[in-house]
């Protein structure tokens, strides 16, 4: 179970942290979107591939995949946030909440908190 979480967040965070630093449309759309500046949103881009990075160590040092593994909670948790307060249905809420969960398992898994 823990290769599969690991899997799914190191594929997932490097491919939305670049595009977020490459500032692509859709992303520039989105921090528009939640109220976020292009800068504050590049911000979070860095952060996410940072975390794929420690979820990928977490095999071999799993209190840098605990640690790498609670960053995505936290940031899926505030998109979650945000586009509550921006009045957004579950299309636009369910990626974060997915996401959130994905990598709160990962955390509670022996590679994300041995």
């Amino acid at each position: 179970m823990s290769n599969i979480l690991t899997a799914l967040l190191a594929a997932g965070f490097p491919s939305l942290g670049v595009t977020t630093l490459a500032e692509v449309e859709p992303m520039r759309t989105r921090a528009e979107h939640l109220g976020y500046s292009t800068a504050a949103y590049r911000g979070i881009g860095a952060i996410e591939i940072a975390a794929a990075g420690g979820i990928l160590m977490g095999g071999t040092r799993p209190s840098t995949g605990m640690a790498a593994g609670t960053g995505p909670v936290l940031s899926m948790s505030g998109a979650v946030a945000g586009h509550l307060r921006r009045g957004d249905g579950i299309p636009e809420i369910a990626p974060a909440a997915g996401t959130a969960l994905v990598a709160a398992m990962y955390t509670a898994t022996p590679a994300g908190a041995s």
